[in-house]
């Protein structure tokens, strides 16, 4: 007999798996191409990129909380758990939002690496996992890929006609 796989239907990609893309030619984005398809030369600042993980559009308060972290990541360019702690405080930034959806999904995507390194107190034997945060590559890497292979799709089949 054939046994059907039972699936659940999809109710689309989920928040936490995506990324905030609005069209090319939306005043949201500061051009990047010329009318050849040519890539200017300007860049996009902290906040536009921190817009396409987390949209101002639509969440304005994570988006806020993550440009305040990567701002001071950007400066220090490795932060610990004390000085996580700090900023935190230091901008009233809620705990729960940061650790439970901010952090997450900016590990997620690549724009930070968590490290833990296992330390062992030696009077008690107990572990300690302390976190250190730093900047990360993965991100445009990811990024930079898809487009080249984009790139490199469309250019065979234009050169196929």
């Amino acid at each position: 007999m054939d046994e059907e796989k039972k699936s659940i239907p999809t109710r689309g990609i989920p928040s936490k798996e995506s990324l905030y893309l609005p069209s090319y030619y939306s005043k949201e984005l500061r051009t990047f191409q010329d009318e050849n398809e040519t890539l200017t030369r300007n860049f996009w600042s902290l906040d536009e990129v921190v817009n396409f993980v987390f949209p101002k559009k639509y969440q304005e308060k994570y988006h806020e909380n993550a440009l305040l972290f990567m701002k001071e990541l950007q400066n220090k360019m490795e932060m610990d758990g004390e000085m996580i702690g700090e900023f935190i405080r230091k901008n009233n930034v809620s705990k729960a939002t940061f650790y439970n959806r901010v952090l997450p999904r900016l590990k997620r995507v690549g724009l930070i690496k968590v490290y833990r390194d296992t330390l062992i107190n030696q009077e008690n034997k107990r572990k300690f996992r302390p976190m250190r945060i730093t900047l990360s590559k993965t991100f445009g890497n990811y990024l930079i890929k898809i487009g080249d292979s984009w790139l490199a799709i469309v250019d065979d089949a234009r050169t196929r006609k």
